[in-house]
């Protein structure tokens, strides 16, 4: 196993642990920040080094959007559970993964692939920018520019929405076809 895909386990293990560092009342907001940004960091150094190198793998090109995917949306259900997140937005985060994984599928077997748009890494972008100003205003909850993180977090929360069906809405309209295709 390459560089990149031990990379990838690593943040898939990664994500169980920001979940205990998150809800466990002995374990701190910013040991969960730091697994978050810890993890943000290896996607990056895992991309890289892939390409770099040429480690590009069928695993990796599985696993590696999979781990992302599996550390925000636990994020998000952390969030939801603590009452920061309001339910509809991690459903609707939740179902546009879903619908545009499917829709990736779907065009797969048909010999076709849809490749990442602007508004996919624009949506991607904001929610890790919008879960790391949320961490960090949960970490720093006490401090006296709280106020100013929780409104940041209110903006990020709104953005990353609105990204997502932005993005959910682009991919199924520029693929319509790939559902006309299948029998």
């Amino acid at each position: 196993m390459n560089i990149p895909n031990k990379l990838t386990i690593i943040r898939v293990i990664m994500v169980p642990l920001f979940v205990a560092a998150f809800l466990i009342d002995s374990i701190s907001e910013w040991a969960a920040l730091i697994l978050f940004v810890a993890a943000g960091l290896t996607d990056m150094l895992d991309g890289m080094i892939a390409r770099k190198y040429n480690m590009v793998t069928d695993f990796g090109k599985l696993m590696d959007p999979l781990a992302d995917k599996l550390m925000v949306m636990a994020a998000l259900v952390c969030f939801t559970y603590r009452g920061i997140v309001h339910p509809a937005v991690s459903i609707i985060i939740l179902a546009r993964e879903f619908l545009v994984t499917g829709l990736r599928m779907l065009a797969t077997s048909s010999g076709r692939v849809i490749a990442a748009d602007i508004w996919g890494k624009l949506k991607t972008v904001s929610q890790d920018v919008g879960i790391v100003v949320i961490l960090a205003w949960q970490a720093l909850e006490h401090a006296s520019f709280a106020p100013v993180l929780k409104t940041a977090s209110t903006v990020c929360i709104w953005v990353m929405t609105v990204l997502t069906v932005v993005s959910a809405v682009n991919y199924c309209a520029r693929n319509i076809d790939v559902f006309k295709e299948t029998k």
